[in-house]
């Protein structure tokens, strides 16, 4: 396998700036999701690693080697697209082998190379088939086959469970990351939903307007988002946004606004004074909102009308007005709770992010 680096990458269309000096360093058999909304330049990373689109500016390296002018088939590298580009009319086995083939490799080597990967697959039973007579998941898993008998240096997936089902998508992520597992290979994979990020990837890497946003552990981004894009992006139910001040009463801080006044311990927001008079965004996810009355900080809690909820088998959305705001908690499924009925709440202290309202960069800890 491989290290993947990209230098100060540029890629312009005409006048239309897609990446702009995008850095990034991918270490040898990590499995990395990039991440974000359309538009945003992730699949365009993904093409111009493959060579299938040229650079504008900056260097792609694997393994330390420049290859900005390597065309594709010389840079060891296998791509899995969200469409699956299986031939129609070659059966599952000379769907596998045809790049093989195409390379001159010996016919016994061939074999072994499907028979392994049809074995890593589930795909044995399946080989003399054609593509119109598989299932979205098998024509998935022949497509990531036919990848894997090239043994790449890196492996590149571009949306690949964006065209199947709800039950095939959580299906395919099983069998995804059991792959990586079996194989330990380099996997840079891109799409835009941020649940397949988080369920597979080693590191996340959540990209908006052709620039990084922040590149960590799922648990780190979801837990220290560093602006208030990746805070609104990952994590689902989407966060709370609250526009207001920091302001002290005697010898408290609260975050406040025309509908609410919220509490925030020193714990929460260390720097907090420093920040006295100024406009911020809080950040509070649905399940940091504490609905337990015995739970429920009745010093400083907040009350509000649920105007909506939606059943979620064992949880529910539970959306709740407070003077203008509206303010999205999660609780217990058959809850006590009934529009138009009065709640009273307070927030989980621990998990309370502040956002600087003019840059929307995170400023507490």
């Amino acid at each position: 396998m491989a290290s993947v680096t990209f230098k100060k990458i540029v890629k312009k269309y005409n006048d239309n700036l897609i990446l702009d000096g995008v850095d990034l360093e991918i270490r040898d058999h990590e499995f990395v999701v990039i991440v974000g909304p359309s538009g945003c330049g992730k699949t365009t990373m993904l093409r111009l690693l493959a060579g299938l689109e040229e650079i504008t500016s900056g260097d792609i390296e694997i393994d330390g080697l420049k290859v900005n002018d390597l065309p594709p088939a010389k840079r060891e590298i296998a791509m899995v697209f969200q469409d699956y580009a299986l031939y129609p009319h070659m059966t599952v086995k000379e769907n596998m082998s045809f790049a093989l083939k195409l390379r001159h490799f010996p016919k016994d080597e061939i074999e072994k190379r499907v028979k392994e990967s049809a074995s890593i697959l589930q795909l044995e039973k399946l080989l003399n088939r054609m593509p119109k007579q598989l299932s979205g998941g098998q024509r998935q898993r022949v497509a990531i086959g036919r990848a894997i008998v090239r043994k790449p240096k890196v492996f590149l997936f571009d949306e690949p469970l964006s065209n199947l089902d709800a039950k095939l998508r959580e299906e395919m992520r099983v069998e995804i990351a059991r792959l990586y597992q079996k194989l330990n290979s380099t996997i840079v994979y891109v799409t835009h939903d941020q649940v397949e990020a988080m369920t597979l990837a080693g590191r996340v890497v959540v990209m908006n307007k052709g620039h990084i946003q922040q590149s960590g552990t799922p648990l780190d981004v979801y837990r220290k988002p560093q602006n208030v894009f990746v805070a609104g992006f990952i994590g689902s139910p989407t966060m709370n946004f609250l526009r207001g001040k920091i302001e002290k009463q005697e010898d408290f801080f609260y975050f406040s606004n025309q509908s609410v006044k919220i509490f925030l311990p020193l714990f929460s927001f260390p720097e907090v004074e420093k920040y006295s008079g100024k406009d911020v965004i809080l950040g509070i996810r649905p399940d940091d909102i504490i609905l337990d009355d015995k739970k429920i900080d009745h010093a400083h809690k907040i009350s509000g009308n649920v105007e909506v909820i939606e059943l979620l088998g064992h949880r529910e959305n539970i959306y709740i007005k407070v003077g203008d705001q509206k303010i999205l908690a999660v609780g217990e499924a058959f809850s006590n709770f009934s529009p138009g009925s009065l709640v009273e709440f307070s927030f989980n202290y621990k998990n309370i992010h502040i956002f600087d309202a003019t840059t929307e960069k995170r400023i507490n800890s």
